[in-house]
């Protein structure tokens, strides 16, 4: 997707991190006028947030939403269970397969769509100790192949 249509707002940096992402989805957030505003003013955090199916739809669970200044006492709770807008299909695959295989939904970003507030949804399978690691060593390998990489690139000029 390209940069232009999407104006991010908030990312969940531990959730690539913590978790092995098998399939994405987006979906819409159904929200309050003050935590729009918020949103744009890109007041809100992904972290320790997490998807749940129940009763045959979804809700964006823990995710904080700063309260709106000038709203008043209309802010509702800023870590409120948050109602996410898929189709029944999506749904129900998603409920299946997190119910059969023992996945998880991880939001893994926040972001504004042609003026709509849109998160994209990770169906997710935790990393165990060692994966971390792996990764971690994979991604101080590359930082470095880059560091020499451009180091000799100054010294030819």
């Amino acid at each position: 997707m390209a940069d232009s249509e999407r104006k991010l707002i908030a990312k969940n940096r531990r959730g690539r991190f913590d978790y092995e992402i098998l399939d994405t989805v987006e979906a819409g957030i159904a929200l309050l006028g003050p935590e729009v505003k918020s949103l744009r003013a890109g007041k809100a955090s992904l972290s320790d947030a997490y998807a749940v199916v129940r009763r045959g739809e979804v809700y964006l669970v823990n995710a904080h939403i700063s309260p709106y200044e000038q709203a008043g006492r209309e802010n509702p709770d800023p870590r409120r269970d948050r109602k996410l807008l898929l189709h029944r299909a999506e749904i129900a695959r998603l409920h299946g397969k997190v119910a059969e295989r023992g996945l998880t939904l991880v939001p893994l970003s926040l972001y504004f769509k042609d003026g709509r507030v849109k998160v994209e949804l990770a169906l997710a399978r935790g990393k165990r100790r060692y994966d971390k690691r792996e990764a971690i060593r994979r991604r101080e390998e590359d930082r470095e192949l880059r560091r020499v990489a451009r180091g000799r690139g100054r010294r030819r000029s």
